[in-house]
This record gives structure tokens, sequence and C-alpha cells, in this order.
């Protein structure tokens, strides 16, 4: 499923829905990339690219509910690019560090290191959010 603008307008903000798919996990981080670039915020771009896949990628493997879609959103805050992932699972992850030799479960733990912060949170309606905050030029207000 390709992505659904809900704001096409908005500057500040960019809501895009996805398909419970791996395949909208780069389709969304080329809507991510393109995003920084119209805003000028390309030096944020790889951290960026790498939390969104990260999160995304939770959504789509743990936070399944047939027939929902996950829902991305990037905006700009105070300093700082806030990227969410929004699913109907009201399974919340959790960060640990992956026994040696696993090959999964580090997800958390590289978007606790790359982020200022992050968290879960409820959302309107069934589910979760998970979200992060990458400093843009500057310090997080």
């Amino acid at each position: 499923m390709e992505s659904v603008p809900t704001n096409p307008r908005d500057d500040d903000a960019v809501v895009l829905r996805w398909g419970q798919a791996a395949r909208s996990v780069p389709l969304a981080r080329r809507e991510l990339r393109r995003t920084l670039e119209r805003w000028e915020w390309g030096a944020v771009e790889d951290a960026a690219a790498l939390v969104l896949s990260e999160l995304l990628t939770n959504a789509v493997r743990h936070g399944r509910v047939p027939g929902r879609e996950i829902e991305t959103h990037f905006a700009r805050v105070a300093g700082a690019l806030r990227i969410e992932v929004h699913d109907a699972s009201e399974k919340r992850p959790l960060m640990a560090l992956p026994v040696d030799g696993a090959d999964g479960g580090w997800g958390l733990p590289l978007v606790d290191t790359l982020a200022a912060k992050w968290g879960i949170d409820d959302r309107r309606g069934p589910g979760k959010l998970v979200w992060a905050e990458l400093v843009v030029g500057g310090e997080l207000w």
C-alpha cells in the first residue's frame, strides 16, 4: 500500500499512513528524506532514517492489528525533528539489550542512542504511539 498524505498543505508536519508490511519501511524512509530535504534539515537525515526504520519496523512486526494501518508523523518542534509511529496494538515495546548472538532486539537501544529523547504514549483511539526527537542545529528546547 502506498502512503496516504493526510495533511499535504501543512509544512511543519507530515502525516502518512502505511500498510502493515515490511515494504512500508523503505517507502516511509523515502518520504522522511524528502521532507527533511524540503525543510533543509539534511544534517539529521541519516540518524532520522535509522530511528524511523527501527520504530516502524517494530510497529510492522509487533503492532499488527488486522484491518488497521500504521501512521507516521514527522514534525518540526522547537529545534527538533519529532518522529512518531502510531499503531493500533495495545502491546508496548520494551527496551532491553539483546543476548549475545541475537539477530534482533537492537532497535530501541539504537533509538535511545540516536535520539535526544523518546517515549511511548497513549493515542486517541486504540493502540499507542512511539516517538523520538532528534536535535536539529542546536539544543533541544
